[in-house]
C-alpha cells in the first residue's frame, strides 16, 4: 500500500486539496483507492455544509493523476502535469457524499494514450455502492 506522503510527491494537489490517502494497488493500466476525508467538516470543495456528487469527478481526476505519476516514477522520468480537457458519459448515482460512513474507493483504468494525452474510465464507490463512472481526458505538459 501507498500512502498520503508518497500520494503528495505525484501530484500537484498539495494539503487538503490532495484527495486521496492510500493507493490500495496499481499496475500500469489501473489504479485503485481510498479516501476518508470526505465526512471533513473543512474539505475544500464543500460548500454550503455539503459535499456534492459531482466533486467526485475531481476525486476521478487525481486518482488519474496519482496514476500518472506511479507510471513516471516506475519508467525513472519526471513526473508530469497534465490539465482535465474533458468528462465523459459522467453518471452520478447520489446528490452529495459527505454523509456517507466509510471510505471512498475508486477504480481508475486507462483507456488510450498517446505522447501528450491520455483517457481513462474511472468509478467511485462506497462499499458495494457505485456513486459515480464517466471518463476523463487529459493533456499532458511536455517538457
Amino acid at each position: 500500500m501507498i500512502g498520503r506522503e508518497q500520494i503528495l510527491q505525484l501530484v500537484p494537489h498539495q494539503g487538503r486539496m490532495c484527495l486521496w490517502d492510500e493507493v490500495l494497488d496499481w499496475s500500469s493500466q489501473q489504479i485503485r483507492l481510498r479516501a476518508f476525508n470526505h465526512r471533513d467538516p473543512a474539505h475544500p470543495l464543500r460548500n454550503g455544509g455539503q459535499l456534492g456528487a459531482i466533486h467526485l469527478c475531481e476525486y476521478g481526476a487525481q486518482a488519474m493523476a496519482v496514476h500518472g505519476g506511479l507510471r513516471a516514477q516506475a519508467r525513472g522520468g519526471a513526473v508530469t502535469a497534465g490539465v482535465l480537457v474533458a468528462l465523459r458519459d459522467v453518471q452520478l448515482h447520489v446528490a452529495r457524499i459527505d454523509d456517507l460512513d466509510g471510505p471512498l474507493l475508486a477504480h481508475a483504468q486507462v483507456l488510450v494514450e498517446a505522447d501528450g494525452s491520455q483517457q481513462y474510465a474511472f468509478t467511485v464507490h462506497h462499499g458495494e455502492r457505485l456513486l459515480a463512472e464517466g471518463r476523463a481526458a487529459v493533456m499532458l505538459r511536455l517538457p
